[in-house]
């Protein structure tokens, strides 16, 4: 097991990775508990795979369990299902010294951590992640949200969990769409500030991709590794250091947005597509070398990523449809566009005021519709 601590000095929390991490979780988290007994969040289709290995394992450390469990897929961060949450939670008369545990990809975790921060003014809550999408990004560093119309995780709150539990052995049962998903963010992490760790995953990331165990679970660590160190230098993006791992987002979530928030584009396909995209923009700028966008490029199409907009389905899309839904983004200021940039493989920085007409019209050489 490798543990990796997130310094938020009080608020600080240990992320556990490694196999077998399921069965063990009871006496895990017993320490955190005030009184004998959770609610664990979680959906359909974790609870059918694994949901009785951890009730299991709760109640043998003595944890009297209540199971909620929601659909499964991005519509389910939504206000109507934080409402129906929210109300269940209320029926079983938690108090603000019980915990929550949030037992899924980052859907579950961000809409049981956003209730987690809004119940009673705040109730401690744990994660414990069953993607790779989530074990390497959305589970660590406290940003809890849900969608709405308007864009992507446009409504939340930064609440840090207490605990992170990343079981290895979980991903087993994940589809291959959803581990290449999941990827995107683990290359990310390299795309943006680990050059070296790029180049580790050029060579090996067909390994991880096949959940061979020890490329895994070093894909895993050294994710966290940096999330955990950015969050605790940045928690709440006020330096700006922090939006360095929102490259790719910009870019991606109006996509997402534009396909409905569903099984059209994944949130790590979108991610993927998006930093292929910021690359070749930062590209087009003269901010970094044309070899090394195609280099970024050619490593998200290895790994069976969606790499260009003619790859999506339902294109054309409009450029004035994705350009709105850029400036709904939590990053834009003033109606001015944010993008994470890039200077280079594992150099990427926050580019503000950036023009929409210049996005726009790099958007129509890539094969959005004028």
């Amino acid at each position: 097991m490798t543990r990796i601590d997130v310094g938020l000095g009080e608020r600080a929390y240990p992320v556990l990775i490694g196999p077998g991490l399921l069965a063990r979780t009871g006496a895990l988290i017993r320490p955190l508990l005030k009184r004998a007994r959770t609610a664990v969040v979680t959906d359909e289709t974790v609870a059918a795979a694994h949901g009785q290995a951890l009730k299991q394992s709760l109640e043998a450390a003595g944890i009297e369990v209540e199971l909620i469990v929601l659909p499964p897929g991005e519509e389910t961060k939504s206000f109507a299902h934080l409402a129906r949450l929210s109300g269940r939670l209320l029926d079983l008369k938690l108090d603000r010294g019980d915990l929550i545990v949030a037992f899924g990809g980052g859907v579950v975790g961000d809409l049981a951590g956003f209730a987690a921060a809004i119940y009673k003014r705040g109730i401690d809550f744990i994660q414990v992640p069953t993607t790779l999408l989530a074990q390497v990004d959305s589970s660590v560093g406290g940003k809890t949200a849900i969608d709405t119309p308007q864009g992507k995780n446009l409504i939340g709150a930064f609440h840090q969990p207490r605990l992170v539990l990343a079981d290895l052995d979980v991903l087993a049962t994940l589809p291959d769409r959803q581990v290449r998903a999941g990827y995107a963010e683990v290359l990310k992490y390299g795309l943006l500030g680990d050059f070296g760790f790029f180049e580790w995953l050029e060579a090996n990331g067909g390994r991880a991709l096949a959940r061979e165990p020890e490329a895994l679970g070093r894909a895993v660590a050294r994710s966290v590794e940096m999330k955990a160190e950015i969050v605790a230098d940045d928690e709440k993006e006020t330096t700006g250091r922090r939006a360095l791992l929102n490259l790719g987002h910009t870019f991606g979530h109006a996509l997402e947005a534009e396909t409905g928030f569903g099984d059209r584009l994944l949130h790590g396909e979108g991610v993927a597509i998006g930093c292929a995209l910021a690359f070749r923009f930062s590209a087009r700028r003269g901010l970094c070398a044309g070899q090394d966008a195609e280099r970024a490029t050619a490593a998200i199409a290895a790994a069976g990523l969606p790499s260009r907009l003619g790859q999506l389905k339902g294109g054309p899309f409009p450029a004035d449809a994705l350009i709105g839904h850029m400036v709904q983004d939590k990053k834009a200021e003033g109606g001015k566009l944010t993008f994470i940039l890039a200077r280079g493989l594992g150099d990427a920085f926050v580019a503000k005021d950036v023009d929409a007409g210049e996005v726009r019209n790099f958007l129509i050489e890539e094969g959005a519709r004028p």
